[in-house]
């Protein structure tokens, strides 16, 4: 049996704009939790069991010609149009234009304003 997602962390500078920027593009429910600087992420219904979930907490090693501490997965959304506008109208960037997984779906790579690579996929449907 596959090992699932069980929690995901994003590192950023600057917590105020992240938590917009996830908020705006994905409708994520973003929640002070826990410590200072460090925020729950539902990335579905908010508490529900099976719910995907994670955090957004400030950053603590620096970045390096990009490099350090970040993140990347993959998001799945209904439109990848729609998603591309929302990124780039609240501070994200395309970083690789859309490509095909034959079979999978069709995606891009994005940063968020942080500089966090993630990657936006709308799957096929399946008859």
């Amino acid at each position: 049996m596959p090992n699932p997602i069980a929690h995901f962390d994003i590192c950023v500078e600057d917590l105020p704009r992240a938590r917009r920027f996830y908020q705006r593009v994905f409708g994520w429910t973003i929640e002070p939790w826990g410590p200072p600087d460090f925020f729950m992420i539902w990335a579905g219904a908010p508490h529900e069991p099976g719910a995907v979930h994670g955090s957004l907490s400030k950053r603590t090693e620096p970045r390096v010609n990009g490099d350090g501490h970040g993140w990347e997965c993959s998001i799945s959304v209904d439109d990848l149009g729609a998603i591309r506008a929302a990124i780039l109208a609240n501070g994200g960037k395309v970083v690789c234009d859309h490509g095909e997984l034959v079979g999978v779906g069709k995606l891009f790579h994005f940063a968020d304003p942080d500089g966090n690579v993630a990657v936006a996929i709308q799957y096929e449907r399946r008859a």
